[in-house]
This record gives structure tokens, sequence and C-alpha cells, in this order.
């Protein structure tokens, strides 16, 4: 029995002086949601996208007057000839429906292209963070991943990451 007793004393004592590992989470909702870069992005694309929908408005009114103008005139053409021009108007407003698809999808595309630019710079931030400052590992939360259900404040380093990410963004502009 004293055999047993020391022998766990001596596995709690080894077990005792281990190492503890340095451990932190990240809020991803809140760094991404103030990161500078990433607000940025939104606003280049917000900008973009009224452009194309002022576009967009603009080809449509222009499509409808001519139609109009079309449905006027109509009465004076034969019947082939409104079939003839109401064919025409439809192939075209078909034409200009998908080259607007189109280009909306290219704005779409990009837009994803550089938010998926910018959550791999706050991936490879942290991985650097957390190499730079001993950390064994760095979980990461969000409103939508519930990784870490608690977490001290002390252990919560997204507002230094966030700072780091936005200082290096500054450095590259």
């Amino acid at each position: 029995m004293k055999k047993i007793l020391g022998a766990l004393s001596i596995v709690l004592v080894l077990a005792s002086c281990q190492e503890q590992k340095k451990m932190a989470f990240v809020n991803r909702t809140e760094v991404i949601n103030e990161y500078q870069e990433k607000i940025d992005i939104e606003d280049k694309f917000k900008l973009q996208e009224e452009k194309f929908n002022k576009r967009s408005d603009s080809i449509g009114k222009d499509f409808q007057l001519a139609y109009q103008k079309f449905q006027m005139e109509a009465s004076k053409m034969s019947e082939a000839q409104q079939q003839q021009q109401g064919q025409m108007f439809n192939q075209q407003g078909q034409m200009l429906q998908q080259q607007l698809q189109m280009e909306q999808q290219e704005l779409q595309k990009s837009f994803t292209t550089e938010m998926d630019s910018v959550m791999s710079h706050m991936k490879t931030f942290v991985q650097d963070y957390g190499k730079k400052n001993g950390y064994s590992f760095i979980f990461g939360t969000s409103d939508v991943t519930t990784t870490v259900m608690y977490g001290e404040d002390v252990s919560d380093i997204s507002d230094a990451v966030l700072k780091g990410l936005n200082d290096a963004y500054k450095k590259e502009e």
C-alpha cells in the first residue's frame, strides 16, 4: 500500500511539474467585422453595386421606353412587322437580362474572392501571432460557431489580434 501511495505521489509531482499549455481564443465575428481591410472591401463593392444598379435601371428604362414607342407605332405596321419587331424586342430583352445577370455574378464572384483573401489574412496572422507569443492553441469562436463555450476575459486576444491585423493592413497600403 505504501509503495502504491509513493508511486502515486511521484506521478502527481511529475504531472504538476509539466509545462502548462498557453491557450487563448479569438472572437472571429468581432475581429472580422472591425478589420479595416474587410470594411474597405465592403465599401468598394457597395460602390460597384450601386453603379451596377444605376446602370441596370437605366438600361431597363431605356428598353421600356423603346418598347412603349414600338407599341404606339405597332398599329401602323402590318401584322408580320409587328410579330417581327415583337420577337426582336423579346430577344433583345433576354440578351440584356443575361448580360446583367453575368455582370452581377462576376461582381459577386470578385467580392467572394476578396473576402476569402481577408479570411486567409486573418488566419495567417493568428497563426503567426500564436507562434510569436508562445501559444500552444488559439481557438476561434463566432456568432455562428461556438467552439469556445466559455473563456476568461484574459484569454480573449481578439482586441490584440484586431489591432495587429489593422496595423499590418495599414503598412500594406
